[in-house]
């Protein structure tokens, strides 16, 4: 393989990373002289504790942001034409960077906002059928946390569908199944609230 071809790879994957770490939500609160997120609640800096510590519309605005991590990843892949197989790893690293933030000593949020980003543009109907999944889970339940457990692993069963039955490039199934695997995987504590019944719901403070 091209020396070339595989540095920008790796190039273009450490910057997704980079781009999924920026975190909009301690942004969104410093230029808005709220509270750092990380400070109360759960202490990540995903929707639901920007939602806390800020209030609906400085939430929304720093989901939009974390939502365009994923995307702006993906995109900038497609741009310079590295393939299929790069999108997928980008859109991945984008999740990773946001969980696992290198400006927050590798903490962050949840991974959900920039997944979706990513699927947008990877897997626009399977983006559709996580939304719908999450926001059927929210209004019934009211967890943010098994919304957003249900809805990932929903859409990703939707893509992988989506990809064995229209014939699209099989290495999307890479992001069909990772995306979700690091979105449980980054809520296990979540999970073990869930289980423990001891998980706060959406809009508690």
């Amino acid at each position: 393989m091209d020396p070339l071809v595989v540095g920008r790879a790796i190039a273009l994957v450490a910057a997704a990373y980079v781009i999924g770490g920026i975190p909009w939500g301690v942004i969104v609160a410093r230029i808005a002289g709220g509270p750092d997120p990380r400070t109360i609640g759960s202490g990540r800096t995903g929707g639901a504790n920007v939602m806390r510590a800020l209030g609906p519309r400085l939430a929304l605005l720093s989901g939009i942001l974390d939502m365009l991590k994923g995307t702006v990843a993906v995109l900038l892949a497609r741009a310079l034409g590295a393939g299929v197989e790069v999108e997928v790893l980008a859109g991945l690293a984008a999740v990773v960077g946001h969980s696992r933030s290198p400006f927050l000593g590798f903490s962050g949020g949840r991974g959900v906002s920039a997944a979706y980003g990513a699927a947008l543009v990877l897997g626009p109907p399977a983006a559709v059928v996580t939304l719908a999944v999450f926001v059927a889970v929210l209004a019934i339940w009211r967890y943010t946390s098994l919304a957003s457990l249900l809805g990932s692993a929903a859409g990703g069963i939707a893509f992988a569908v989506q990809v064995v039955a229209t014939g699209l490039p099989p290495a999307l199934l890479g992001f069909a199944i990772g995306a979700p695997l690091l979105i449980w995987l980054f809520h296990l504590d979540n999970i073990g609230r869930l289980l423990r019944g001891e998980e706060r719901k959406f809009g508690a403070r």
